[in-house]
């Protein structure tokens, strides 16, 4: 797991759009994960910015997104399809064929999630995931607790969960309480993670994650499994952790790095 410290969120943003930005310019038709929330907006802000100054093209790009909420339309403010497009897809100039996100409105829940997952494997697997993280410790939908093999489902959200995300509604009363998620096993089938996480009430979290044990009751803590995760935070969400001084120093010496390897 890589871990890059930054400043602000801004500074946090402009890296990670920086990342998907290399991927989609390395490979057009690259499939990328997407998530919602507050935290990947500026990511969002960003990549609209690349397409529109530097000519950052969607034209050929797949999408997936990570979850939403069960019994939501799309046309609802507060799902995530909603989102997704208020806020990146009718900025750039993507494809809406190429678009998914899992539907809140669904006759057969589970028969929906076996044809998003068989989505993702057509598409030829996701190239680079975009994530964020809850207050505890989920990424995408997945609860404390949830099986680091679990596929795409539909999940029961934790209260805190639905606390924290009540702030987008006009009540705590309208939250949902289920959604659909892609599982901890489908995220982790990935080439390349990037989590983003700002604010110093992810800093608890972020050290559990990064520098604690890998447990299921803390779900992004699976990142440290994977062969290829970058994790990007802002310095209020990275307070607390203890490797801060190492984490730095590899940062500050990547060109040491590769001069050594290219000799």
């Amino acid at each position: 797991m890589e871990v890059i410290l930054t400043k602000t969120y801004d500074d946090m943003s402009n890296a990670a759009a920086q990342e998907i930005a290399r991927q989609i310019r390395k490979k057009p038709n690259s499939v990328i994960g997407l998530a919602t929330g507050s935290t990947p907006l500026g990511t969002y802000k960003e990549l609209i910015r690349l397409h529109k100054d530097e000519g950052l093209d969607f034209s050929k790009v797949i999408t997936f997104n990570l979850d939403e909420y069960l019994g939501l339309s799309p046309t609802h403010k507060e799902s995530y399809n909603f989102f997704m497009w208020d806020n990146l897809f009718k900025h750039v100039n993507i494809n809406p064929e190429n678009v998914h996100v899992p539907q809140g409105l669904v006759e057969d829940a589970e028969e929906f999630c076996h044809w998003y997952e068989d989505e993702i494997k057509k598409a030829g697997g996701i190239d680079l995931q975009l994530l964020g993280i809850g207050s505890d410790g989920h990424i995408g939908f997945n609860e404390p607790g949830s099986s680091f093999g679990s596929r795409t489902r539909v999940k029961t959200l934790d209260e805190q969960t639905i606390k924290d995300n009540a702030r987008f509604f006009d009540s705590i009363d309208e939250v949902p309480h289920f959604a659909i998620t892609m599982g901890v096993g489908t995220i982790l089938e990935a080439r390349k993670i990037v989590l983003v996480a700002s604010g110093d009430n992810k800093a608890p979290v972020c050290v559990q994650f990064i520098e604690g044990p890998l447990t299921s009751q803390v779900t992004a803590s699976a990142l440290q499994l994977h062969p290829q995760a970058i994790v990007i935070l802002d310095e209020k969400a990275s307070v607390q952790l203890k490797r801060k001084k190492y984490y730095n120093w590899i940062r500050d010496n990547k060109h040491t790095v590769k001069k050594y390897l290219d000799r």
